[in-house]
């Protein structure tokens, strides 16, 4: 198995940072709205999956289930997206938050640039991860009658619990937590980038991105673009239940920014800046000035 040692793997990064933002803005669009949605992908198996087994709240207060059963299932099934995301090509916002900035300090390349790229990207990856949550929640989240009446499915009432998760976060405590979280998710995630570019094959590209996306989402971190997926979701699936009473009044459209996706990205741009970006380029920022 063929891999690249650290300088090799920072310098291919500020390559692949530099390619990225000199692609034209429909470019980034289109690859921005396919990796949203593969990463929506990931997040509608580890809905599916992880139904049915989460443990109720007094058996995690007494010991008598696993409280993190639930979690690993969700964290061995989601990282398909990035992987697909990775081997396809497509643009990931969390990725490019990393990688555009290690761009600009290897090649000097503008930060409007580096701006530019996260943008359209972002709104692209957005796009693409409302459109597989429609999906979801018009497909197995919710069963249709012969009067096309719709039934919330065990699925949909998972996805929908997900969601009431994703915008719980209130207050100045509850903004800086997801804050915290989108740093340590971005962290993980900028690594399994990096181990995806440290191997040439393709088991070594897959096994370098699972653990840490694994890890990550098994935690209970939070990434924007897979809550781009998991907060419309419920916000669909929600729709489809007749008493008003019944629903979620945290999950709506405002709250799915002021108590997640505004405090998330921030934190994974940080993650991924400076955690990562930063770190690594100031650790061998003479290698690679060498390897010129």
């Amino acid at each position: 198995m063929v891999f690249h040692p650290p300088v090799a793997i920072v310098a291919k990064a500020g390559d692949a940072g530099k390619y990225k933002v000199g692609l034209p803005t429909w470019n980034m669009l289109v690859r921005g709205f396919m990796s949203g949605a593969y990463i929506a992908m990931g997040g509608a198996l580890a809905t599916v999956c992880s139904t049915g087994i989460q443990a109720s709240d007094a058996a995690l207060r007494y010991g008598t289930a696993s409280a993190g059963f639930s979690q690993l299932i969700l964290g061995a099934v989601f990282p398909v997206g990035l992987i697909i995301t990775v081997l396809t090509g497509a643009e990931l916002f969390t990725g490019d938050a990393m990688l555009a900035p290690m761009a600009a300090f290897i090649h000097k390349i503008s930060w409007m640039q580096v701006i530019n790229l996260w943008v359209w990207v972002y709104i692209g990856n957005l796009i693409g991860s409302i459109v597989w949550a429609y999906i979801c929640a018009n497909g197995p989240f919710v069963s249709f009658d012969a009067a096309g009446v719709g039934t919330v499915t065990a699925f949909g009432t998972r996805a929908i619990a997900i969601a009431t998760a994703k915008t719980s976060y209130v207050g100045m405590m509850g903004f800086y937590s997801a804050f915290l979280k989108g740093i340590a998710c971005n962290w993980l995630v900028n690594l399994a980038i990096l181990l995806g570019i440290c191997a040439d094959d393709l088991v070594g590209k897959f096994f370098g991105i699972w653990f840490p996306i694994m890890a990550f989402v098994s935690s209970g971190f939070e990434h924007c673009v897979a809550n781009m997926y998991f907060i419309p979701a419920g916000i669909f699936t929600q729709g489809f239940i007749a008493d008003a009473t019944k629903h979620v009044a945290s999950v709506n459209w405002v709250t799915m920014w002021t108590s997640n996706l505004i405090p998330v990205t921030i934190g994974n741009i940080v993650g991924g800046l400076f955690f990562v970006g930063v770190v690594y380029w100031v650790a061998f920022r003479k290698e690679i000035a060498a390897l010129k």
